[in-house]
């Protein structure tokens, strides 16, 4: 067993800012995250649907981590197992959490282990902002990987912002609640010198999750203890913000390493959960350093971007047992991101960009007879927009090459794809506040090194799964001098095909899997999302949110490699056709008051639509209370919110046999200096 420290020190933190401690550099917030005008005019002009969390409405939100965010967010499905310390990924638009790509401060978070991004180790404690786009972000600057998935979410870190005169900002924070939740942090942000500053953010979270849940049957109803939920976590970032050779430049180091435990599933055979001693565990350790330097001469700019990622996992489990001992597994990924962009103003009204990326990626494992796969990906995007008078028009043609070797196997070879995109925003009146949108794409997807080449699961001649998206929509938003201060409806209608889709069956036993191409999945759905802002009073605000989301996805194989399409016409499994989301939150001077309602439609487990693979239809509500710029010991602000999920106890299950908590309590405090 490979053990490593669960606290790892901050020299890795501490040498970024030590070095640039004599810069003499100008603070300018990066563009790694670019929007033209603000949120709403955003939301409103953009030619493909954009959603955006603000931090202002991050706190009123009852979240602990950017996954529980985003279940706000219309047309996202979140799969959570559970508790403070369970897996949590996002699927939008029925897709599959593969064609999701996570981007922090720009730069894509990556996984080619599994293609999964685990949103639970991303803490809203640094993030300004949360955007998702469904189609590519309307912007001509970026890398060639912000145009080579289906959806984007864009995670942006907290710029520093310091009052006259002083040239530091501390903030501490705890939050404690039910699960034994202990989840200290601390954030110092520092202005070296008038030109540049620097960002260190530490976290630490310890939960037992051990919660209550009720268990029924047809033939027994009872209350049992969830166990082995436990988790220990940090993470420490740091990062800097400066000017250099006359560009703007940003490097962000990150780490974050936990030990936790993974529940097993709570099926009718057995009533008493798995104990911790007799539990799987997974410990995960994950470092990058990335960097951005951007420069405008005139007409023509360009972005470079790089990133160095190296990450651990360590899975045990000791209830199957080996010649050797309990199952015990050792993964290792490590990633080189390198990317340059250019853009060129041909005209005022006019713009070409061309971006260049190369990424490598290799994993390694103490599997037996495991492949050591390498992966070499090359993708180059040629890109251009064009406005007219009320019109604006944006294109991109993505090249990717993809060069699999593998150690002990032929590995998956080589891998060539042109994919096209174009989306088109058209204002048809002369006011600004309706908009008509609509937008094509093209994409594909390869198969992750799991899928490829995992030990008895692995199947090396997997096709790449090839998609199609067709969206149109109209949005409008109107800003008003009256008590209703700001309206906005957006409404889309969207039709998206996969073909190929990649799909793991369970073979002679539960260890044992295969893996095959899925014929065809479409998916037919609309999305509507509504905001108000009213105030009703001097210094009292009111803001509305209503996320809604009709969604049919259904199997359409008719006959694929021996798979016969039993399910055709079927709804896939997890993806409800009805779900939606509440938000209202109202502030008065420093008092705010937040209630937020989740419902999920009912869904299926499995791919056949039958009894026993149903789901009920879950919801939830939260609610919370606080005070924020509460004066102690003179310059000393204290924030203060109390948080209660889930309180009508609902009982649902978003994987089947994995039970979320019921009604719980959390209080968070935090000293802002």
């Amino acid at each position: 067993m490979n053990n490593y420290s669960l606290y790892p020190s901050f020299w890795l933190v501490l040498f970024t800012l030590f070095l640039t401690r004599n810069v003499s550099a100008q603070t300018n917030k990066m563009d790694t995250v670019s929007i033209y005008g603000t949120k709403n005019n955003l939301t409103i002009q953009s030619a493909v649907p954009v959603q955006i969390l603000t931090s202002n409405e991050l706190k009123g939100l009852n979240s602990l981590s950017v996954a529980d965010a985003t279940r706000f967010l219309s047309g996202v499905q979140l799969k959570d197992y559970g508790g403070v310390g369970g897996l949590k990924t996002i699927n939008v638009r029925s897709m599959g959490s593969s064609h999701t790509q996570v981007l922090l401060d720009g730069i894509a978070v990556g996984n080619m282990q599994n293609g999964q991004v685990d949103l639970g180790k991303y803490s809203l404690e640094n993030i300004e902002q949360i955007s998702l786009y469904n189609g590519d972000r309307q912007a001509l600057l970026q890398p060639a990987k912000s145009f080579a998935s289906a959806s984007y979410m864009y995670l942006q870190s907290k710029t520093p912002q310091f009052k006259e005169g002083k040239d530091y900002n501390l903030t501490a924070g705890l939050k404690h609640g039910s699960f034994d939740l202990i989840n200290p942090s601390l954030l110092v942000e520092r202005k070296i010198n008038e030109n540049l500053n620097a960002t260190i953010s530490t976290e630490y979270t310890q939960a037992s999750g051990k919660y209550k849940f009720r268990l029924q049957d047809p033939n027994y109803d009872t209350v049992a203890y969830r166990e082995n939920a436990d988790i220990k976590a940090f993470r420490a970032e740091s990062i800097i913000n400066g000017k250099w050779l006359s560009g703007d430049w940003r490097n962000h180091v990150y780490i974050y390493s936990s030990d936790r435990g993974l529940p097993d599933a709570i099926i009718a055979n057995r009533l008493k959960p798995t104990s911790p001693e007799k539990g799987q565990r997974q410990k995960d350790r994950n470092i990058f350093f990335q960097s951005s330097y951007r420069k405008e001469l005139n007409r023509y700019s360009f972005l470079v971007n790089a990133k160095y990622a190296n990450d651990y996992t360590y899975y045990l489990n000791p209830n199957i047992i080996k010649i050797e001992g309990p199952l015990e597994n050792n993964f290792r990924q490590q990633e080189i991101f390198l990317s340059f962009a250019n853009q060129y103003k041909v005209t005022r009204q006019w713009g070409l960009s061309l971006s260049a990326d190369w990424q490598w990626n290799k994993l390694n494992a103490n599997l037996d007879d495991f492949a050591y796969p390498t992966r070499y990906t090359t993708l180059l995007a040629l890109a251009s927009q064009y406005k007219v008078d009320r019109v604006t028009f944006q294109s991109s043609l993505l090249a990717t090459l993809v060069q699999d070797h593998a150690k002990h196997d032929a590995g998956a070879g080589v891998k060539r794809r042109l994919s096209p995109t174009f989306s088109i925003s058209w204002q048809p009146f002369t006011y600004q506040d309706f908009r008509i949108r609509a937008f094509y794409k093209n994409i594909f997807r390869m198969p992750t090194f799991n899928d490829l080449y995992y030990t008895d699961i692995g199947n090396t001649s997997l096709r790449p799964e090839n998609a199609n998206q067709f969206n149109v929509g109209a949005t409008y938003g109107k800003s008003l001098a009256k008590a209703l201060k700001y309206f906005s409806i957006q409404a889309d209608v969207y039709y998206n095909t996969i073909n190929d889709k990649i799909i793991a069956s369970p073979a002679n036993n539960q260890f044992r899997w295969i893996m095959y191409n899925l014929d065809r999945v479409e998916t037919k759905g609309v999305d509507v999302l509504a905001k108000v802002v009213y105030q009703p009073f001097k210094k009292a605000n009111i803001t509305m949110g209503l996320n809604y989301t009709f969604e049919e996805a259904l199997d359409m194989t008719e006959n694929q490699e021996n798979h016969q399409a039993f399910n055709r016409g079927q709804q896939i499994p997890y993806i409800p056709k009805h779900s939606g989301s509440l938000i209202v939150q109202m502030d008065y001077r420093s008092f705010r008051l937040n209630y937020s309602f989740l419902y999920t439609g009912e869904r299926y487990s499995q791919a056949a639509n039958r009894t026993d693979n149903y789901l009920q239809p879950w919801y939830t509500h939260d609610i919370s209370i606080g005070k924020e710029d509460l004066t102690f010991t003179g310059k000393v602000k204290l924030n203060l919110m109390l948080e209660m999920n889930n309180f009508l106890n609902q009982p649902y299950e978003v994987v089947k046999n994995f039970p979320m908590p019921g009604r719980n309590f959390r209080i968070r405090i935090s000293f802002k200096y």
